[in-house]
């Protein structure tokens, strides 16, 4: 057979196998008028509120009460996590691709499509940026950063301890030209050649809700990190590694830990947000003896981040996702197709590693402490007077001029 269609996959694929794939059982309940698919718990119990109707002669489907149709390739495209050949940054395409292709009997050829497809079209180059480094011995330029630091409760030892590993990055060659800085946290792969591919982006404090967080066009965040290596020894000898969502909340879990007179030598990582298949392989390999600890977010996000990174170091082919009712399902593919489910009440990483038996892989949990969902939290002011701004700062706007509050607030003097 040659190569096969969306248009094949619509006629030869009915809605009610796609269902049944992506976990659904037939509700007998409902008849046979309008065919119902419902969830089931771990005790084989209808979840409730997740059914799908089908409909078109099984063509399509929908939610109720939400009217909207489904067919076979919108519903994988809008649910990819459904389904066990799924894997983060993967394309929508390509995952219908195989899902459908899968259901017809019909092999795909294995390539590393979704690793390039998954990649913006943009690539990253630092001749678009100037870039102002750190300089610990000279107060002119470290008041350039207090702006992007003091909110968050980030002090001065703790920017000189990882003034290798940020700057400030400014934009160039703008058509307007204008100039636009943020702060920048650079990133690496692990077991590349040196070259920064990319940048974790920061805004400083204005008068908008909410801080402007991004990353530079064209960053690699499928295998690229931030890397601080604070452990004095060649990445492939620490013993260490501390991973977070942001560079941030590893500045913070620094400096909460130096302050309680705890050992604060490591790696310190960062995935910008949610992990990828890419970044954890790439530092596990960079880092073969290490211990890694988990300090991603404490909310259910960073629990399925720390569960999936202990099945990638225990070797396991994997795929999980949360359901609506905050069911988390972990589908085992190593040695087959099985299926786990844990109830909201129950799923934690510790209930986790001892259903698969985990125990011995050198991954710790690593949680912010005192009930706080992240890192950073136990630092930031309880009010702020300044709120951070949405998008970049036009060049020398806000900086921190040299008076006795700027350097007493930050407990440093010259």
């Amino acid at each position: 057979m040659g190569e096969l269609t969306f248009e094949d996959f619509k006629k030869n694929v009915s809605m009610q196998k796609v269902l049944e794939d992506a976990g659904y059982h037939f509700n007998r309940r409902d008849g046979l008028k309008y065919p119902s698919f419902v969830r089931v718990d771990s005790d084989g119990r209808r979840i409730r509120g997740d059914k799908y109707i089908l409909t078109a002669n099984g063509l399509c489907c929908f939610q109720p009460p939400i009217q909207k149709r489904y067919n076979v390739i919108s519903f994988i495209q809008e649910h990819p996590e459904m389904f066990a050949d799924y894997k983060p940054g993967m394309n929508k395409n390509r995952l219908v691709n195989l899902v459908c292709s899968r259901l017809m009997n019909q092999p795909v050829t294995q390539t590393e499509y979704d690793i390039k497809e998954a990649r913006s079209t943009l690539v990253f180059e630092e001749s678009n940026y100037e870039m102002l480094h750190y300089d610990v011995g000279n107060w002119d330029v470290r008041k350039k950063f207090y702006g992007f630091f003091k909110d968050r409760g980030l002090d001065l030892k703790t920017q000189a301890a990882f003034a290798e590993h940020f700057f400030l990055a400014t934009s160039i060659g703008r058509e307007d030209g204008k100039r636009f800085s943020n702060l920048a946290f650079p990133y690496h792969i692990p077991a590349g050649d040196g070259k920064m591919v990319g940048m974790e982006e920061r805004g400083r404090p204005g008068n908008n809700p909410k801080p402007y967080k991004g990353k530079a066009a064209g960053t690699n965040s499928i295998e690229g990190l931030w890397i601080a290596n604070l452990s004095g020894k060649p990445l492939e000898k620490a013993e260490r590694v501390f991973w977070f969502e942001s560079a941030y909340d590893g500045m913070a879990r620094f400096q909460i830990c130096r302050d309680k007179g705890e050992a604060t030598d490591g790696v310190y990582v960062s995935t910008g947000g949610n992990p990828t298949i890419k970044q954890f392989e790439g530092m596990i390999a960079a880092c073969p003896d290490a211990v890694h600890y988990l300090g991603f977010d404490k909310d259910r996000a960073g629990q399925i981040y720390c569960c999936n990174f202990a099945m990638i170091k225990a070797g396991r082919e994997f795929s999980s996702y949360p359901m609506k009712n905050g069911t988390v399902v972990f589908v085992d593919k190593t040695g087959g197709y099985d299926r786990h489910e844990f109830a909201p009440d129950v799923f934690s990483y510790e209930n986790f590693r001892e259903r698969f038996g985990l125990e011995e892989n050198k991954v710790v949990c690593y949680p912010a402490p005192d009930g706080y969902k992240d890192w950073n939290e136990p630092l930031m002011p309880k009010k702020q007077e300044a709120t951070e701004q949405r998008g970049p700062v036009a060049e020398g706007q806000g900086e921190a001029e040299e008076t006795e509050e700027v350097r007493d607030s930050y407990g440093f003097r010259r």
